[in-house]
């Protein structure tokens, strides 16, 4: 109600304004005004009422990129998806040793074996497949007699061959100080030589005990076996960890 009394009010004085100024010209016709200024085709020069504000102009462009912004916090966990379809069944692996322990003993009573090189003793083993290993050990009495800073080597073979995987199966005896000016030495004792080879095809293996001269020592008098049992010992065993 306010409202529309302020705008009647305002028409009002938009009419009764220009009467005004031509009542306020006639009486002041005859007299010369010596100011420049004056108002044209008999109205004044009053400001008039501030028109209605236009409508609001259309949309500017948008502005360009701004520089991009740090990166967020990692997000929780999600929930875990569904179970995914079965895998294509593999191809079948190779054929491994049959179960059960396989293993063989030969035993030599009395060798008595006095040869400082060559094959002292065999022993046959006839291996199941080519993925397992064989372990070996011989027990019985070694020697080396009347010598000074001397060495014999004991070792074992299979198939002629000594083991290349990983390594030689071996083991020596040494003599620092055993014949003249020192009293002589004839000591016969039970040595134990064991090891593990690798990477032999399935089939029969001949397991040999071999003695020789020791690398870059004097060799001596050496003895195998005397008065007593000795024995070969062959197992196969699974293949060691890659």
């Amino acid at each position: 109600m306010k409202m529309m009394l302020t705008i009647q009010f305002a028409h009002v004085a938009v009419i009764l304004l220009p009467c005004f100024c031509l009542i306020y010209a006639a009486g002041n016709s005859n007299e010369k005004s010596s100011s420049s200024t004056h108002c044209g085709s008999g109205s004044c020069c009053v400001p008039g009422i501030p028109g209605i504000p236009g409508s609001p102009g259309p949309q500017g462009k948008n502005g360009p990129a701004g520089p991009q912004g740090p990166a967020g916090r990692e997000g929780p966990v999600g929930p875990a998806g569904p179970k995914g379809d079965q895998g294509a069944r593999g191809i079948q692996g190779p054929q491994g040793p049959s179960g059960g322990l396989r293993w063989k003993q030969c035993v030599f009573n009395h060798l008595n074996d006095g040869k400082d090189a060559g094959l002292i003793a065999q022993c046959n083993f006839k291996k199941s497949s080519s993925t397992t290993s064989l372990r070996v050990f011989w027990s019985g009495a070694l020697r080396i007699h009347n010598c000074n800073g001397c060495c014999m080597r004991w070792f074992f073979t299979f198939n002629d061959a000594e083991c290349s995987a990983p390594l030689p199966i071996e083991g020596v005896v040494y003599m620092a100080t055993g014949a003249h000016p020192h009293p002589v030495k004839d000591l016969h004792r039970v040595r134990h030589i064991e090891g593990v080879c690798n990477k032999h095809t399935a089939g029969n293996i001949r397991i040999g005990f071999h003695v020789g001269n020791c690398r870059g020592v004097k060799g001596a008098d050496a003895f195998t076996g005397w008065n007593s049992v000795s024995r070969i010992y062959v197992e196969e065993i699974p293949a060691p960890q890659s």
